[in-house]
């Protein structure tokens, strides 16, 4: 997807990244994804996705660690 957005949350205070997000994923159109970089596995943020949005999330890895992990977050259609 060509305009899909990247959130970098390795420069983001840890207290902003979650509602940031979420707040990008809740913008997503159903089939659109975000990208999320990050420098540890998020798998916290994998979890807390499964019980705010249930069926709502497809976690797609793309990259996994040791120092970078990138995963796309879709909204299912």
């Amino acid at each position: 997807m060509a305009d899909e957005q990247t959130i970098d949350v390795r420069n983001i205070p840890p207290r902003d990244r979650h509602p940031r997000i979420f707040a990008t994923f809740d913008s997503l159109q159903p089939g659109e994804a975000l990208l999320l970089v990050n420098d540890h596995d998020p798998k916290p943020l994998f979890y807390q996705f499964q019980a705010e949005r249930p069926g709502e999330v497809e976690w797609l890895p793309q990259e996994e660690g040791p120092e970078r992990w990138v995963i796309r977050i879709r909204k299912a259609s």
